[in-house]
């Protein structure tokens, strides 16, 4: 009985180890977050053998139960798995990889001011940056001289005309006219503030604003308020404050 025990135990393990020891052509697939799939290489580690992925994901090799695949790619992370009995039942195999992740260098940004298109030679001086109100001037400018097809018109385009037929091109000058001023306006508060008219110029405070708008149109303020030069402006304001209260006295006498 106990010769009948040891050779059906022999039997069995014998029968087991077979069935592990077989051969199984494995039909895999790897899922990713990478969209590029191929090329990553599956390597059994147990036969020395290796495969490459399509460009879905899929492959194909020989393996038994018990075998060691590492998955290896420059887009994904190294994994390794073992293979069970049952994944050998699976029609396809889906094992999950994490994309590679890359460190790279801190990256510092510089910032050279001195290097522009005047300096590198591109423009001979800086472009024109226009406001909306000269763009849209520019866009409805009466004449084009470039377009042989309007030579006999002298050189006015079909909008050019219809533009200064309908005073638009009128009203839009008068529009980056009122923006000019504008600026200006803000400039004269920035630089001075109200405080200066009422205390340095003796401008009434419900006069400076009325002010404001009678000093901007004279041209040498705006020159001096664009070169930001406030000695000079300032000088041109005392000299428009006393020309001003002037004008306030013989208005209401």
């Amino acid at each position: 009985m106990k010769y009948q025990l040891l050779y059906l135990f022999f039997l069995l393990s014998t029968a087991g180890y077979c069935q592990s020891a077989e051969l199984v052509f494995l039909r895999g697939k790897i899922a990713s977050s990478v969209h590029e799939l191929s090329s990553v290489t599956v390597y059994n580690l147990r036969s020395d053998s290796n495969t490459t992925t399509n460009e879905n994901g899929d492959y194909s090799l020989f393996v038994m139960a018990g075998d060691t695949l590492k998955f290896s790619s420059i887009q994904i992370e190294t994994k390794k798995i073992v293979i069970t009995q049952v994944d050998l039942t699976k029609s396809i195999l889906v094992t999950s990889l994490l994309p590679s992740v890359i460190s790279l260098d801190e990256v510092q940004i510089k910032e050279y001011k001195n290097i522009n298109v005047v300096s590198l030679g591109i423009l001979q001086k800086p472009a024109k940056q226009y406001t909306p109100a000269e763009r849209k001037l520019r866009a409805a400018e009466e004449l084009h001289w470039y377009s042989p097809l309007l030579i006999p018109l002298g050189g006015m385009s079909v909008d050019g005309m219809i533009n200064s037929i309908s005073g638009r091109t009128q009203m839009l000058q008068k529009e980056v006219a009122i923006e000019k001023k504008e600026k200006l306006l803000q400039k004269i508060e920035y630089q001075f503030g109200v405080n200066y008219f009422t205390k340095k110029l003796k401008i009434p405070a419900g006069n400076v604003k009325g002010f404001w708008y009678y000093a901007v149109d004279d041209p040498r303020l705006e020159e001096a308020l664009n070169a930001k030069n406030k000695t000079k402006a300032s000088f041109i304001l005392g000299e428009l404050a006393t020309k001003y209260k002037e004008l306030q006295k013989t208005a209401l006498n």
